[in-house]
């Protein structure tokens, strides 16, 4: 009798975790060092309940994942119980790259780097501490694996990372029309030519899980207060970088001050092998408790963003739907700069933000859901649906953001 181990969670009940290997990833050091990254990074600033860890989002893919893998057995499709354990053990581990507040760092104290290719780096590690048990996991991870359909499920339109994380984030947010119904759409799921597709009946659930999505991104992942939120702590992030880069001392843990010293791009970090060491120390800790110190600093711009965010001062944020002009934003830098007495290029620089941001909510090219019908015809989801403008879905939502310190 294979035992398991029960966690209890809060989104889908009890998750059943069998001994062995699998259980060994969820102990793994890297794995549990998840439980110190917020999923939603800064989400929490509009959404106080959006705390949940990427250690949690991981079982809850895992727990559909095993769901799936079920589902698809009892019709007939034929997946190996190496398979099964394979894409078990590579959902456990996919978002195991993460840094310290989701993407904040991918552009701020590492480039050229992205956390999937960090996360490949991290699971070659659990690999060689478990005795290269885990190739078959990484093989179908990177999509190398015979077995497309396998991959599909790590990563697609319907893959188990998305059904997990809208209705997780759906439940801490309380936003809760984004609550998908993810047990009803991996019923439908199957498998034809190699690909998954879902069955006819699943329509509605589809035809939801799209539309919630578009709306989990403007009302929670896009949501102004966060954004702005975000650009505070990116600028921060960066003016901690250049005071240290220019021989100032800034107080910072030994693996953030790592990254705030060094130009690290995915150069750096195969050339030099203590970078994922310290990138493996990183996580949300170091970045609010340097935060503390940088507070009192003698750098106005670091203490001001450092206050910011400490005490939720957030940027001001004005949406628009056209490019901001040049010169609204020299007059709104000449306005900061007068009020701090600094550089107008600083304020330029530190105290504001002009972003551009869009989701396209549906790609007709990546992100075809088949619809597989009674008598083995197949259509996409766009033709398939009545409901679904995909004409609307596919458009490119653009919106322009501008953000900047405020004074009252």
């Amino acid at each position: 009798m294979n035992e398991h181990k029960i966690i209890n969670d809060p989104v889908f009940g009890f998750i059943k975790i069998p001994q062995g290997l699998l259980y060994n990833i969820v102990e793994h050091p890297l794995m549990q060092r998840l439980n110190r990254i917020n999923q939603l990074g800064l989400a929490s600033v509009v959404y106080p309940g959006a705390r949940h860890t990427r250690f949690q989002h991981s079982l809850g893919a895992f727990h559909l994942m095993s769901e799936a893998i079920l589902s698809l057995q009892q019709k007939g499709n034929f997946i190996f119980d190496s398979e099964a354990e394979a894409v078990e053990a590579a959902i456990l581990m996919h978002d195991i790259g993460h840094g310290p507040f989701s993407h904040v760092l991918e552009n701020t104290l590492i480039h050229g780097i992205s956390h999937e290719e960090i996360s490949l780096m991290m699971m070659e590690q659990i690999n060689r501490d478990m005795g290269e048990r885990l190739n078959l996991a990484i093989s179908i991870f990177k999509g190398e694996y015979p077995k497309q359909f396998l991959h599909q499920l790590i990563s697609s339109q319907l893959d188990m990372d998305r059904l997990d994380y809208l209705r997780r984030d759906s439940f801490f947010t309380g936003v809760t029309e984004g609550n998908i119904g993810s047990a009803r759409i991996i019923k439908m799921l199957n498998v034809v030519n190699d690909s998954l597709v879902v069955e006819s009946k699943g329509i509605y659930s589809l035809e939801n899980y799209l539309t919630t999505r578009r709306l989990m991104y403007w009302q929670v992942y896009l949501h102004k207060t966060a954004v702005a939120y975000e650009k505070v702590l990116v600028n921060m992030l960066l003016r901690a970088k250049e005071l240290t880069r220019s021989g100032k001392h800034v107080f910072a843990s030994p693996s953030l001050e790592y990254f705030l010293k060094n130009e690290a791009d995915a150069n750096w970090f195969l050339n030099h092998e203590e970078a994922l060491l310290m990138y493996e120390d990183l996580d949300d800790n170091d970045i609010w408790c340097a935060m503390k110190a940088w507070k009192y600093s003698d750098d106005k711009i670091l203490s001001t963003l450092a206050t910011n965010m400490l005490n939720r001062h957030i940027f001001k944020v004005e949406v628009n739907e056209t490019p901001v002009g040049e010169e609204r934003v020299m007059e709104i830098a000449e306005g900061i700069a007068a009020q701090m007495g600094i550089t107008t290029e600083d304020a330029r620089h530190y105290m504001m933000s002009v972003n551009t941001i869009q989701k396209d909510m549906y790609n007709v090219d990546d992100d075809s859901i088949t619809i597989l019908y009674k008598d083995g015809t197949m259509k996409d989801i766009s033709e398939a649906s009545e409901l679904l403008n995909v004409q609307l879905l596919s458009k490119k939502i653009r919106k322009y953001y501008l953000c900047y310190q405020r004074f009252e």
